[in-house]
């Protein structure tokens, strides 16, 4: 396709495809949250494996997510992405059969080296699809939307699968889509490769790989246990081989990661974003849901349901996000979405333990609806502004920030939140320790207590949880509305999207960047 050429029915009814596939594989994904009690109990899986089962999915994703994107633009990305979607529907297969906590632990592995290849892949293939810039945010509301969509349905999908099907009924969801990825691919999606690509460096692709799993697992086993010595440690590690990674990219010829992207201000400037926006967000969610059924007592599938007024005001936000951003500097409107998300974050800090989710659901709602310009325009400004031979490079850039964003936010805040229970809870005598760890620790020992001794126990523990909530609610809003003033500032000169302007006249002493801004120039 030739530079700024409008997409057809072709390019969007491959979009239909590629985003059908995103809307099951989030479903997937996230159904797995509900059906974990029940495949514990049929395949007998210990606490251990359960953690396992859970989390070696995200870990093995996030690891290979820069070797995918990398891989993608040497090998082709129609290529990857199809060989992913076998690998994935395998894999699911594979899973949802699986005769021992051991077999659905590698098959778990499996789907996180295959969904690796599905964002930087479908990314990437959406910005060669889609030259025109506007169509090209377009196109990334409508599978952003989908993805996420997938998130917020899947409590609400598994609730009704796991009451009329076994629990290997949720791993198939995404077999249909990628049956129907692969028969639809090569006819609808574009095969692009790199033309002057070289061999992937598998010194890199394993520093990569030592260098973000541990930093991973650390994150995860700080929020879940703690500061302690083994997940620092570790911590550690990922980021000196980290530091070891980013050397050899710089001196290799073909990189890996072409590092020299962040060169651009308005690539590094949407990263930084997608990175604080995760690292807030997606921590206020796990607060969120647990309140919903820890403190007002609701079910997962009721939980579900009060959270799609929040997935309804995202998907409304990434549809209208483009087609404002015609009109308006991304920098004026994402600073105002993030304004209205702090609006929502301040709300929250007025919720009580009450049972009055409203209050509670209405924050998240504005949360979601501010957060729409951010994620639309940063994937926009992140691909779009990359040359074509590195989109699957800035892609896995993208995702990868949203990896370490989500798992940084569940750790740090999680543990202020945590510290915070802990300073507040009051325990009767004679109640076990877990009920000062946590609200689930307090919820799991108050069902052996005597009435009086289980009520005291449980409304001081919802009152120190909701402490706890009120205070990340209020941290996450200043920091949002310091990251709002940062984009107005670094984005001021970038147009609105297709929008033609001279280039920004450099800074003394500061080199242009690398790329026009996508929204002035496209590709």
């Amino acid at each position: 396709m030739e530079p700024n050429a409008r997409a057809g029915r072709r390019e969007w009814v491959g979009l239909a495809v590629l985003a059908l596939a995103a809307l099951l594989v989030s479903i997937d994904v996230f159904v797995l949250l509900l059906a974990l009690p029940h495949l514990s109990a049929d395949l007998g899986a210990d606490a251990t494996q359960q953690l396992w089962i859970m989390d070696v999915y995200g870990f093995l994703l996030s690891g290979f997510l820069i070797t995918m994107g990398g891989l993608g633009d040497r090998i082709g990305r129609r290529r990857l992405l199809l060989g992913g979607a076998a690998a994935f529907g395998v894999a699911s297969v594979v899973a949802a059969y699986s005769p021992s906590p051991e077999a659905l632990i590698v098959a778990r592995a499996l789907l996180g080296v295959a969904g690796a290849t599905v964002a930087p892949s479908t990314l990437s293939l959406i910005s060669t699809m889609f030259r025109d810039a506007r169509q090209r945010s377009q196109a990334f509301g409508v599978w952003l939307a989908c993805f996420i969509g997938g998130a917020a349905l899947g409590p609400i999908v598994g609730g009704t699968l796991l009451e009329h099907f076994w629990w290997g009924s949720a791993f198939l969801l995404g077999v249909p889509a990628m049956l129907l990825l692969l028969v639809l691919g090569p006819i609808l999606l574009p095969e692009y490769r790199a033309p002057e690509a070289g061999r992937l460096d598998l010194a890199s692709v394993a520093l990569s790989l030592a260098a973000v799993l541990p930093i991973v697992y650390g994150l995860k086993e700080l929020a879940r246990t703690g500061w302690h010595a083994a997940p620092v440690l570790a911590t550690l590690a990922g980021v000196l081989v980290g530091v070891a990674f980013v050397r050899r990219q710089r001196r290799l010829a073909d990189p890996l990661l072409d590092l020299r992207l962040l060169g651009n201000r308005v690539l590094s400037t949407a990263l930084a974003g997608t990175l604080a926006a995760t690292l807030l967000m997606g921590a206020i969610m796990m607060f969120l849901t647990q309140h919903l059924q820890l403190v007002q007592g609701l079910s997962p599938l009721h939980t579900g349901l009060w959270m799609l007024p929040s997935l309804f005001a995202n998907m409304l936000s990434f549809q209208l996000s483009p087609l404002l951003a015609r009109r308006i500097r991304p920098a004026v409107l994402i600073a105002a979405g993030l304004t209205v998300s702090v609006c929502g974050l301040l709300v929250l800090t007025r919720v009580g333990t009450g049972h009055a989710p409203a209050t509670l659901i209405t924050g998240w709602a504005l949360i979601g609806l501010g957060a729409g310009p951010l994620v639309t325009l940063a994937t926009e400004l992140v691909v779009g502004s990359a040359p074509q031979a590195k989109a699957g490079s800035a892609a896995a850039m993208n995702e990868t920030s949203g990896e370490f964003g989500y798992a940084l936010g569940i750790a740090v805040l999680g543990s202020i939140g945590t510290a915070l229970y802990r300073a507040e809870v009051e325990v009767p005598a004679g109640v076990p320790d877990a009920a000062r760890e946590s609200l689930t620790g307090a919820a799991a020992v108050a069902d052996d207590l005597p009435g009086p001794v289980r009520e005291a126990l449980l409304d001081s523990a919802r009152a120190a949880f909701t402490t706890g909530l009120h205070t990340v609610a209020l941290l996450s809003a200043v920091a949002l509305a310091g990251m709002a003033v940062l984009i107005a500032v670094m984005l001021r000169h970038v147009p609105p999207i297709g929008a033609s302007e001279p280039k920004e006249r450099p800074e003394s002493g500061s080199e242009p960047d690398s790329e026009p801004a996508p929204a002035a120039a496209g590709h």
